[in-house]
């Protein structure tokens, strides 16, 4: 365990974050009293579900997680939504933005 001033902390922070991330612990005080804690930062694990495939899911209609009939995979549904996910998206066009003179 380390402990160091403010002063000393401020001075040498990147040799003190150093000793921190080989595991050692690190406290920064203030009149000899200890104050903070140097404390390595765990990752932070993302929960989005559809991140990666956000654009090809889109929004879901109604009923998407319904079971599919024997007659959807002749020419129903499913070749319909295929047809529509094939269709090219129009992008709508930005208005112009005026440059201050």
């Amino acid at each position: 365990m380390t402990q160091v001033s403010i002063h000393e902390a401020k001075t040498h922070l990147s040799r003190l974050i150093e000793k921190v991330m080989r595991g050692e612990e690190v406290i920064i005080s203030k009149r000899n009293r200890p104050v903070v804690r140097l404390v390595l930062e765990k990752p932070q694990v993302s929960t989005k579900a559809f991140g990666a495939l956000r654009d090809y899911i889109g929004k879901l209609p109604e009923g998407w997680d319904e079971p599919f009939k024997e007659s959807d995979f002749q020419g129903g549904a499913v070749d319909e939504w295929l047809e529509e996910r094939a269709k090219p998206k129009r992008k709508t066009p930005k208005g112009k933005t005026h440059k201050a003179a």
